[in-house]
């Protein structure tokens, strides 16, 4: 018998938003970057936003980067 039940957010056939429009992950554009960031700052999960591994991996990336310039903040209090 399983305890916990998950449900998903977002389907899972459903196309990478960043490869259908080929837009630039840029980490100076904070505020596409807090789209994928939950409201304690944190990134967000790849199944949870719909991107691929390939551009989740840049997202990251990117979000990490505006961090470290304090575009977008390390944790929301």
């Amino acid at each position: 018998m399983a305890r916990y039940q998950y449900q998903e957010t977002t389907k899972t056939n459903a196309p990478c938003s960043f490869c259908t429009t080929s837009a630039i992950i840029d980490y100076k554009d904070a505020e596409s970057l807090r789209k994928f960031m939950s409201g304690q700052a944190k990134i967000s999960k790849k199944r949870k936003t719909g991107t691929c591994t390939k551009h989740q991996r840049e997202l990251a990336q990117a979000i990490k980067r505006a961090r470290f310039l304090a575009l977008v903040p390390y944790v929301i209090r």
